[in-house]
């Protein structure tokens, strides 16, 4: 859950990660939900057979599947990660992601 204070009420609440951003037919969404010096935490949503193309980041990045199945390429070798799973992409390691099927994830990159 995200965790949001009230504008009027000062209290804290929880909101469902999966139903802070919707599916987009042929479409990668994001929504970035942090940013601070020390990384991002960052929702994704992925149509079916959309992708990143291979990448390599500076920084570690912890990839939660949400909801549905990717498929996401670290350093040439495919791993299957689906619902309620994580992996994670290690710092200048060249990295793709693919939606086998729909999929959302959180990813936490960590710049320290």
């Amino acid at each position: 859950m995200i965790t949001q204070r009230g504008e009027e009420t000062g209290k804290v609440r929880g909101i469902p990660l999966a139903n802070s951003i919707l599916y987009q037919g042929q479409s990668v969404v994001s929504r970035e939900i942090l940013r601070k010096d020390a990384g991002t935490i960052t929702l994704f949503a992925f149509d079916e057979g959309q992708e990143l193309s291979e990448h390599t980041a500076p920084f570690d990045a912890f990839a939660y599947i949400l909801d549905g199945e990717a498929e996401i390429t670290i350093s040439g070798t495919p791993y299957r990660v689906g619902n309620g799973e994580m992996i994670i992409m290690p710092a200048n390691q060249p990295h793709a992601l693919k939606a086998l099927k729909k999929f959302k994830m959180l990813l936490v990159m960590l710049r320290s």
